[in-house]
């Protein structure tokens, strides 16, 4: 696999991009609901080892921007555009991590309203981390 075709800005835009929607969509847009749906005390929230958890989301956010980096130049270099990398972001979403989070989520007992939040929030910044590394080829 060529690594070097890949534009490692493009990966670090689209994956500070993914991980400051993730901020805005848990704090600001979904937080109350979440918290609710989740069910964990505010006081074992308040024990959470923060560094570990975002260190470890935004190593995570990277593998799957370098990922879809990798899907989008196997086109070949100008072959997908911002509307290519959307579409590529929108199908990852839709057809693989949504239905991975949803099968989980039946097993682990969770409520369809955490099914929206989550996997609403992969769709979302799988498009916008789509469009970035499309339209940054």
């Amino acid at each position: 696999m060529d690594f070097s075709s890949i534009n490692w800005l493009a990966v670090i835009v689209a994956t500070l991009a993914s991980f400051a929607l993730g901020a805005l969509w848990y704090s600001v847009l979904f937080k109350n609901t979440w918290n609710k749906e989740v069910g964990i005390p505010e006081e074992k929230m308040k024990e959470a080892n923060l560094a570990k958890i975002f260190g470890t989301c935004l190593l995570l956010t990277a593998v799957m921007a370098t990922g879809m980096a990798i899907l989008i130049q196997r086109h070949g270099k100008g072959m997908i555009d911002w509307y290519g990398g959307a579409w590529h972001g929108v199908f990852i979403g839709l057809c693989f991590v949504a239905p991975t989070i949803g099968i989980n989520y039946l097993y682990q007992r969770k409520s369809l309203k955490l099914f929206l939040v989550d996997a609403g929030y992969q769709v979302t910044f799988l498009k916008i981390m789509g469009i970035i590394l499309g339209a940054w080829q």
